[in-house]
């Protein structure tokens, strides 16, 4: 509502969340260039957003998130997406099941 303010007249209702200052959809590029500076000035190394979205679906699934409940905060159509392209499972992680596993037959 502070940024329809202050645009005033030249603000263009387009019900995005996030937009320019007047309301408009951000261009990628703009985004991309923001973004970039931002990881600089914060001394993380050059990533793209899109390998955020890899990040994301990996900390999940070091959170035990349910795999549709990733698929759907990635907003992706298939499990199989979200699984085998997004998702990387650590090797302490894929140890931690199996001795977990283990317990269970008592090995």
């Amino acid at each position: 509502d502070q940024s329809r303010e202050a645009a005033g007249k030249d603000w263009t209702d387009t019900g995005l969340i996030f937009t320019t200052r007047t309301g408009q959809p951000i261009n990628p590029h703009n985004f991309n260039r923001s973004f970039d500076q931002r990881c600089a000035k914060a001394g993380v190394r050059k990533i793209t957003v899109h390998d955020t979205r890899h990040t994301c679906a990996t900390l999940l699934a070091a959170l035990d998130v349910h795999p549709r409940v990733a698929m759907r905060v990635l907003r992706h159509a298939q499990i199989a997406v979200t699984m085998e392209v997004y998702t990387e499972v650590s090797d302490a992680k894929t140890l931690k099941a199996l001795k977990r596993l283990g317990k269970q037959f008592d090995l």
